[in-house]
Order: C-alpha cells, then sequence, then structure tokens
C-alpha cells in the first residue's frame, strides 16, 4: 500500500512539473507543438495512466496520511542503547541492595559492657602488682624493669635481655657470647686481653650489641667504657674494660652469668577474676567481650557471614577425621574461656583461663577458692565429661571454649567418712569470695 501511495505521489508531482527541458535549451524559448505532441505520445506509450478514480482515491489517502504525525521509529542503536540503561539500573539497585544487607548482616554488635559476663580481661604484672589490660602490659613492664636498676642492675639487665627482645635464638646467640667473654677471663683472669672488648668488633657488633641490655649487663658485671687507642689507627676506639678482679668478684661474676642463663622472659600474669555468683538460671548465658576471640574485627563480620553456610556444611557426609581437624580450627579462634564451676550448694564460681591452660590449673583454681580445697572432688564437662585433675590435657582440646558451665562433686566416700566421723558441713567458697558475692543478671 505505500508503495502504491508513493507511486501515485510522484507521479502527480510529475505531472505537474511541466514539460521537461534540455539543459542546453533556452529556458525563454516557447516548445512546437509538435515537439509537445510527441512527448506526449512517448509518455503514454512509456506507463499506462491511472484512471480519475484512482487518482482521486490516492490524494485522499495521502491527504491523511500527512494529516497525522508519524510515530517515532526507534532504530536497533536506540533499543539497545536503552536496554543496556535498564540494565545497569537495574544491576546497580541491585549492588546497592545486597551492599545493604549484607553490611546490615556483618555489623558486630557493640554489646553494652553492663550485659557483659565479664569486663575484659586482665593481667598482673609479677614487679609492680599492678591489674593492666591487654594493651597496657607491655608498656607497664618495659617500665618497671628500668625502674629496677635503681635496685639491682645485674637483675635489670637480665630482666631486659630476656623481655625486649622477642627473637629468642638471638638472645640465646649473645648469651653464649657474653658467657664465653667471663668464661675466658675466669679461666685466665691476668690475662689483659680477655678484660677488654672491643665495641667495633663484627661478632661484637653483630651478636652482642644487637640485642637489647647486652650493654648494660656487661656494665652491670664491672666493665667500664674507655677510649683506647688502636695499633695501626689514629682515633681512638670505645672498649668495655673490666678492672683487675679477686677471686671472690670473679666467683660473683660466675654467679651472675649463671643467673643470665636461666634467665626468663617477665610476663603479666593473667588475672583470673574469681567471682562468686548466687544460684541462678542464668548460669549458662555468658556475653564475652571482644578480648576472649583471637580475631580482628574485620575476621569476625567475615565469620559472622559464613554463619549461614554453617547448615549445607552440616548436611554434608565428612569423615572423623574432617569433623576433629574442623573442631580444632574453631578452637583456635579463641584465646581466654570463661568458665563457671556450679557448686553443690547451688553457687557459682567464675574464672577466667587461657584456652590451653591444663587441667591441673583448673583444679588448682577451684581448690584454692574453697575453704576445704584439701578434699578430693570431681568436675564433669558438658555431656556428662567426667575431668581426671591428672591429666595434661588442655581446655580447648576439652572444648570448653570460649566458656562452659562445670559441675561440681565432692568425692561421695570422702563425705561418706565425713559424715560418719560427726563432721559439719561448712561453706564451700572462703569468705573473701561470698564478701563480693553477687547475683547473676
Amino acid at each position: 500500500m505505500k508503495k502504491f501511495l508513493d507511486d501515485i505521489k510522484k507521479d502527480i508531482k510529475f505531472k505537474t512539473a511541466g514539460p521537461g527541458k534540455k539543459l542546453t535549451q533556452d529556458t525563454s524559448a516557447k516548445p512546437h507543438a509538435g515537439q509537445q505532441s510527441s512527448s506526449s505520445d512517448k509518455n503514454r506509450h512509456a506507463a499506462p495512466r491511472p484512471t480519475e478514480g484512482a487518482q482521486r482515491a490516492g490524494a485522499a489517502a495521502l491527504a491523511r496520511i500527512e494529516q497525522h504525525p508519524k510515530p517515532k521509529v526507534h532504530t536497533s542503536q536506540d533499543a539497545i542503547r536503552n536496554q543496556v540503561k535498564r540494565e545497569l539500573e537495574a544491576e546497580a539497585a541491585a549492588v546497592a541492595e545486597k551492599e545493604a544487607a549484607a553490611a546490615e548482616g556483618s555489623k558486630v554488635p557493640v554489646k553494652d559492657p553492663a550485659c557483659l559476663s565479664v569486663s575484659g580481661v586482665y593481667f598482673t604484672c609479677p614487679l609492680t602488682g599492678a591489674t593492666l589490660t591487654k594493651s597496657e602490659r607491655e608498656v607497664h613492664i618495659k617500665e618497671a624493669i628500668l625502674m629496677r636498676f635503681e635496685e639491682d642492675e645485674v637483675e635489670a639487665s637480665i630482666m631486659m635481655i630476656h623481655t625486649f627482645n622477642k627473637d629468642r635464638e638471638k638472645v640465646k646467640a649473645a648469651v653464649d657470647i657474653i658467657s664465653k667473654y667471663v668464661d675466658n677471663i675466669c679461666k685466665n683472669p691476668t690475662e689483659e686481653k680477655y678484660r677488654k672488648i672491643k665495641l667495633s668488633n663484627k661478632v661484637f657488633q653483630e651478636k652482642v650489641r644487637s640485642v637489647e641490655g647486652s650493654r648494660e649487663f656487661l656494665l652491670a658485671l664491672g666493665f667500664v667504657s674507655l677510649m683506647l687507642p688502636v695499633e695501626g689507627q689514629e682515633e681512638e676506639e670505645e672498649f668495655l674494660v673490666l678492672p683487675d678482679l679477686g677471686d671472690e668478684a670473679l666467683d660473683l661474676m660466675k654467679e651472675r652469668m649463671d643467673r643470665l642463663q636461666k634467665g626468663e622472659p617477665v610476663r603479666a600474669q593473667l588475672d583470673r577474676q574469681p567471682q562468686a555468683f548466687r544460684p541462678s538460671p542464668n548460669a549458662q548465658r555468658f556475653e564475652l567481650p571482644q578480648e576472649f576471640y583471637n580475631l580482628t574485627s574485620e575476621e569476625l563480620k567475615k565469620e559472622q557471614q559464613q554463619r549461614s553456610e554453617l547448615v549445607e556444611k552440616n548436611a554434608m557426609l565428612r569423615t572423623k577425621a574432617m569433623r576433629e581437624k574442623e573442631e580444632q580450627r574453631e578452637r583456635r579462634k579463641y584465646n581466654y574461656t570463661l568458665l563457671r564451676i556450679r557448686l553443690p550448694d547451688g553457687n557459682l564460681l567464675q574464672g577466667t583461663f587461657y584456652a590451653w591452660d591444663r587441667l591441673p590449673v583448673l583444679f588448682a583454681f577451684v581448690r584454692e577458692s574453697l575453704v576445704e580445697g584439701w578434699q578430693p572432688f570431681e568436675l564433669i564437662a558438658p555431656g556428662s565429661q567426667k575431668l581426671q585433675e591428672s591429666e595434661e590435657v588442655a581446655l580447648a582440646e576439652l572444648n570448653l571454649v570460649p566458656a562452659a558451665l562445670l559441675i561440681f562433686h565432692w568425692d561421695a566416700a570422702v563425705q561418706e567418712d565425713i559424715a560418719a566421723a560427726g563432721g559439719k558441713s561448712h561453706a564451700l567458697l572462703k569468705p573473701e569470695l561470698l564478701e563480693s558475692i553477687r547475683i547473676l543478671s
């Protein structure tokens, strides 16, 4: 239909245009009658002329088409561009929604300190007795060691060597060389060369000087710093020189050297924060601070995101070895564990432990908290597992991390003997614990 209308339109334009002209023809000259007639005859023979009715119908249809605006036709490129735009917008919206959901799900909730089972993990400085947080302990111990120089230079320098240097192999190498210095002096007390240490010496530079506290220890032994001439050099160099010593001074040097060899790093001791609670149905509810976990905030977020995968994991058929390996990996997530012991009178004893403390440590803590800790007793772990005091098994290996409730039982046979002898039952916990007993919220 469209082609038909286009043909009609062309025909009308052609007819209204008048007779044709040659390019070289003078436009002012009129055509001859014979030429006009000849042209008409050629056109009639070239194509059949539409009837008058067809012309009128075509003109009417053309008028209708021209009166209505033509609809916009989208090219294939427009369609592709619009489709891509819609897909990008949909994808951006989906990503934004996903990120918002992930961010919401991965948030590590900030717990109210008042709701925590324990306010944090604390340590005790063995030198000052101060209670310290995890972030305070290292700086405090270093300051305490440096202050110790006023009282005992030898002891302080030994502490410095073993505590300030983390590389144990490096410490051992330095101690071995210092031991050799002292051994040579003791074997050859009159030989001057053994009582002088050239500080620019390569071995001293690499093995001794790089260890913090080594120079302080040598000075505490009696060495003094002197600038001495060196053969073949114009400038003097620094030496540590030990004056002549008598037999008693040599024996004292040996004793101090023995102390250095047996020295250990000064470490803050875990404060178990013993606490007694009255009987409570919330004995198995634990709210722990982040310090209990061997994870950073980012790792905690990642772990919470992975919890949704546990259902699928549990549905998989896994061997015993696979399960044990996964349990061991889970236990490594914890540095500490909070344990509660339910006593026969219903009261609860609570303490903080390293995750890798062993059972004798736990039993010793319980004994120290009891009035009659000399009596034999049993501890029952979740799952009715009886714990043996003599077993050197870590708490983490017994799945007692990051928290657990244990049940305390006196040895039944011993209790029967005490009852038969007319013995009376006394309060289980020591008075200092009962004085601060609290209600477990």
